[in-house]
C-alpha cells in the first residue's frame, strides 16, 4: 500500500468514525473539523478551519478549555473531561432514541498533543457521545435510591423502619454529645393488639396500624422522626426535646390514636396506646441506652393499666 493510499484511508477512517475530531493550534485555532462535529454542530468544515473556535461557538466555556490546551501544550501529556465533571463541551442535541429526558449530548472530551521534532504543535481533541451511558447511570442511581428507600420504610406503614430509626438516632445522638441541648425517645405500642389481629383479622390489623402511622404523623413536628419498630410497636425520636415536652408529645400521641375509633374494612375498632418516654442525661454512653430505658417506661406502663404515659422515676 503507497503513502497516497495509506493517507486516504486514514482521512476516511477520520470521516467516518462514531466520535468527533477536531484539531487546534496555541492561537485557539481551528486546524482540522471531522465529520461528526460538522454533523452535530451544523458547521462544516470550510466554516470553522482557520478561525477562533470561540468565533464559531461563542458559547464553549472559554477560560476553561483555553487552560485545558494550554496544558497540554505546557506539559506535553494528554489531558481528559468527563461527562460526570462537566456534562458537556458543546451543546449538541442528544439523538439516542430513548434519552430519558436528557436534551443535550453528554460528552467525554480527551485532549491529545501533536508533536513535531518534539514539540507540541498542535492539540487533538475528541468528543465521545456518552449520553446512553448517563442515562443508564442515571436510570441505575434512581434504582438504587428506591431500594435505600424500600429498604428504610416498613411496607405496611410507609413510615421509616427500626434499621432507618437507630440510623437517625445515632446521627442525633452524636450531634447531641457534640453540642449539648436536649433529646428525647418515645416508644409506644397498641394495647391489646393480638386481640384485634384475633377478632377482626389481619387486614383490620394492618388498617389499624396504618391509621395510627398517619394520625401520629399529623401530631408531631416535622422534624420528628415516627417509626414502626417492629409488631404494634413504634417509635418517636424528638430532637431538641426535654422529657417534660417529650411527655407533652406523648399524651398528643395518645390522644391522636385513641380519641376517635378507627373504622376498617366494615369493623370499627376503638384503639388505645402506651407511651414509655426517655430523655438524655449528661453521660449517657450510647444511644442504645437510650431506647432501653424508653422502652423501660412502655412496660412500667402496661403493668400500670395500659393507656397512659410513662417516665423511669
Amino acid at each position: 500500500m503507497n503513502e497516497a493510499m495509506e493517507r486516504s484511508l486514514s482521512d476516511l477512517v477520520i470521516e467516518r468514525v462514531g466520535f468527533g475530531i477536531f484539531v487546534l493550534d496555541r492561537a485557539m485555532d481551528v486546524l482540522m473539523w471531522n465529520r461528526f462535529m460538522e454533523d452535530h454542530s451544523g458547521l462544516a468544515a470550510e466554516q470553522v478551519v482557520g478561525k477562533p473556535i470561540h468565533a464559531s461557538f461563542p458559547e464553549l466555556p472559554r477560560a476553561w478549555l483555553t487552560h485545558k490546551i494550554e496544558s497540554v501544550f505546557q506539559l506535553g501529556s494528554s489531558a481528559f473531561s468527563s461527562w460526570e465533571q462537566r456534562p458537556y463541551l458543546f451543546r449538541f442535541d442528544a439523538h439516542w432514541p430513548v434519552t430519558g429526558g436528557v436534551d443535550v449530548m453528554h460528552q467525554d472530551c480527551a485532549f491529545m498533543p501533536l508533536t513535531h521534532g518534539g514539540e507540541v504543535t498542535a492539540v487533538c481533541v475528541t468528543i465521545s457521545d456518552m449520553t446512553r451511558v448517563s442515562v443508564m447511570q442515571r436510570k441505575s442511581d434512581e434504582v438504587v435510591a428506591r431500594l435505600e428507600e424500600y429498604a428504610n420504610r416498613d411496607c405496611i406503614t410507609g413510615i421509616t423502619n427500626r434499621r432507618s430509626f437507630e440510623a437517625r438516632l445515632r446521627d442525633e445522638f452524636l450531634r447531641w454529645q457534640r453540642d449539648a441541648g436536649e433529646l428525647s425517645v418515645l416508644l409506644f405500642d397498641l394495647d391489646q393488639f393480638k386481640d384485634i389481629n384475633d377478632r377482626y383479622g389481619h387486614a383490620v390489623g394492618d388498617a389499624v396500624l396504618r391509621v395510627t402511622a398517619q394520625r401520629v404523623t399529623s401530631a408531631v413536628r416535622a422534624q420528628d422522626t415516627l417509626s414502626r419498630f417492629g409488631g404494634d410497636e413504634f417509635a418517636l425520636l424528638l430532637p431538641c426535646t426535654s422529657l417534660a415536652d417529650a411527655m407533652i408529645a406523648a399524651e398528643r400521641v395518645r390522644s391522636a390514636i385513641g380519641d376517635v375509633p378507627i373504622e376498617a374494612h366494615g369493623a370499627r375498632v376503638r384503639v388505645t396506646a402506651s407511651v414509655g418516654g426517655a430523655a438524655a442525661w449528661p453521660g449517657l454512653p450510647a444511644y442504645e441506652v437510650l431506647i432501653n430505658e424508653a422502652d423501660a417506661a412502655l412496660y412500667s406502663a402496661k403493668r400500670k393499666g395500659r393507656n397512659r404515659s410513662v417516665v423511669l422515676a
